[in-house]
C-alpha cells in the first residue's frame, strides 16, 4: 500500500463494539487507524446489552403480527413495548417505513438477509477475541428461548419456521426438559427452544477494553474527543472534533450507533435512523441463578448470567434518544423478573441504552452516497455485539479498496433513496 499523505489511513468515529472491532481489524490488516469517542470505549449501548452472540437472531422486530397486536402492545401494562406517540408523530418517515416492512414478503426478505449475514458472524468475531486474549470472557452453553403460554408459542410458529429455513440449529424443549436445565425458573412454561452452540459474553465492556489495548499495542491511536463534522474531498476526509482539532484521513468509518446521524457532512443525516431504547437491571447476588441466557418471549427480555450478577435486559421503548429514563420500564423488568424467578429482591443496578435501528431492521454498511471516502457501519439494532466482528472486517476491506467476501447489497445506504 502506498504511503498516505494524510494523518491516518482510517478514522473511526465511535468506540462501541462495532467501532472497536472495525479499528482492531483495520490495524491488524496494516492500516494506520485513529478511533475517536468522548467516552470510555464500550461504555455505551455495548455495556448494557443482553450479551448474547445471537447467531440465531434472523427474525426482525418487524412482523406481520404487529398490525393486529399494536393497540394491545401500546395500552397493556404488561407489554414490553413503550411508545411515545408525540415522538412517533415527529418522525413519521421512520414509523411508516417500519410498518411497511412488517408485510410478510418484506419480513421474509429481511430474515433471509440477516440469516445469510449471521452465518459469517463467528468468523468475523473470533479472530478479534483471540487477538484480544478475551477467550475467558466467552461462555458456550447454548441459549434458551421460552414461552409461558400456548398462544404465544403458536403465534411464534411462523418465525421459528423462518429460523429453520435459515439453517438455525435448535431443539424444541418440553417444560420438564427446560426445568432440568434451569431449575430456578418459577414461572409456568409451555414450551421452549434451545439454540445449540450459542455463546454469550460475561463482560462486554471488558471485551471492548481488551480489544482497545490490543489495538493500541499494534500501533493504533485513541482520541477521547467527539467528531462533530467531516469534510470529504477527492484526496481524503477532514474530521473536525468538538475542541476544534482537524484530523486528516484517507477514509472515515462512521460507527457511532444511534448518534451516527449527528455527525454532519457524512451524508448519514438524510437516513431514517431510529432509536430503540433498551433497559437492564442487575441482581448482583444471583450470578449463578441461571447457567445460560434465557429469553422470555412474551415478556421481551433476556436473563443472562454475567460476571457481576444476573442481568435482566430488554424492553423496546420508542422515544427520543435524549429523553429521560422511563421508570415504568424499570418497574416492568423488575416485576417480570420476580414473576419468572420468584423472590430475588430489588435490583442493584439500572441502565438505559440506545439501539440504533433502521426501519427495515437491517444495518447500514457501505460507502456514503455523498462520498466513498466515508463508510457507514451502524444500525445493527439488537445484534451489534453479534455482528461487530464481521462488520469490522467488511469496513476494513472497503477501506483497502477490496470487495468484501460477504454480500452487503442488502445493507447499502442507497436503499433509502
Amino acid at each position: 500500500m502506498a504511503v498516505s499523505q494524510n494523518d491516518y489511513d482510517l478514522i473511526v468515529i465511535g468506540a462501541g463494539i462495532v467501532g472497536m472491532a472495525t479499528a482492531l481489524w483495520a490495524q491488524k490488516e496494516g492500516l494506520n487507524v485513529l478511533i475517536c469517542d468522548p467516552n470510555q470505549p464500550g461504555s455505551g449501548t455495548t455495556y448494557g446489552s443482553a450479551c448474547t452472540i445471537a447467531t440465531y437472531a434472523c427474525i426482525p422486530v418487524n412482523n406481520p403480527s404487529v398490525f393486529r397486536s399494536l393497540p394491545h402492545l401500546l395500552t397493556n401494562r404488561e407489554s414490553p413495548l413503550s411508545f411515545n406517540l408525540l415522538y412517533g408523530l415527529r418522525n413519521p418517515r421512520w414509523m411508516l417505513s417500519f410498518l411497511n416492512n412488517c408485510r410478510t414478503a418484506n419480513v421474509h426478505h429481511i430474515s433471509g438477509a440477516l440469516g445469510q449475514f449471521l452465518t459469517s458472524a463467528d468468523a468475523g468475531l473470533d479472530p478479534l477475541i483471540v487477538e484480544a486474549r478475551a477467550e475467558d470472557l466467552m461462555v458456550s452453553n447454548d441459549c434458551l428461548y421460552i414461552w409461558s403460554s400456548r398462544a404465544g408459542y403458536e403465534n411464534a410458529w411462523s418465525s421459528n419456521k423462518l429460523r429453520r429455513a435459515q439453517g438455525v440449529d435448535f431443539d424444541e424443549l418440553t417444560p420438564d426438559e427446560i426445568r432440568q436445565l434451569e431449575p430456578n425458573l418459577q414461572k409456568p412454561i409451555h414450551r421452549g427452544l434451545r439454540f445449540n452452540g450459542a455463546r454469550h459474553v460475561t463482560n462486554p465492556q471488558e471485551l471492548v477494553t481488551r480489544m482497545q489495548k490490543r489495538f493500541e499495542v499494534l500501533g493504533g491511536n485513541y482520541l477521547k474527543q467527539s467528531v462533530v463534522r467531516c469534510e470529504p474531498d477527492h484526496a481524503g476526509v477532514t474530521a473536525h472534533t468538538s475542541d476544534g482539532t482537524q484530523i486528516r484521513g484517507d477514509r472515515l468509518a462512521l460507527t457511532a450507533g444511534a448518534r451516527s446521524t449527528q455527525v454532519k457532512g457524512t451524508g448519514a443525516e438524510r437516513l431514517p435512523l431510529g432509536t430503540e431504547r433498551g433497559y437492564h437491571i442487575l441482581f448482583r447476588n444471583h450470578k449463578g441463578y441461571v447457567s445460560r441466557p434465557i429469553g422470555w418471549a412474551e415478556a421481551g427480555f433476556y436473563a443472562t448470567p454475567m460476571a457481576h450478577g444476573l442481568r435482566i435486559a430488554g424492553m423496546v421503548e420508542i422515544d427520543s434518544i435524549d429523553a429521560a429514563l422511563n421508570e415504568s420500564c424499570i418497574t416492568y423488568l423488575h416485576r417480570k423478573s420476580l414473576e419468572l424467578f420468584g423472590s430475588i429482591g430489588d435490583p442493584d443496578e439500572t441502565w438505559l441504552g440506545h439501539r440504533p435501528t433502521m426501519p427495515d431492521s437491517l444495518p447500514v454498511i457501505g460507502y456514503s452516497k455523498t462520498s466513498n471516502r466515508v463508510i457507514f457501519a451502524f444500525g445493527h439494532q439488537h445484534i451489534g455485539l453479534t455482528l461487530a466482528g464481521v462488520t469490522g472486517k467488511i469496513v476494513t476491506d472497503l477501506a483497502n479498496g477490496i470487495t468484501p467476501q460477504c454480500d452487503i447489497a442488502n445493507f447499502a445506504p442507497q436503499r433509502f433513496g
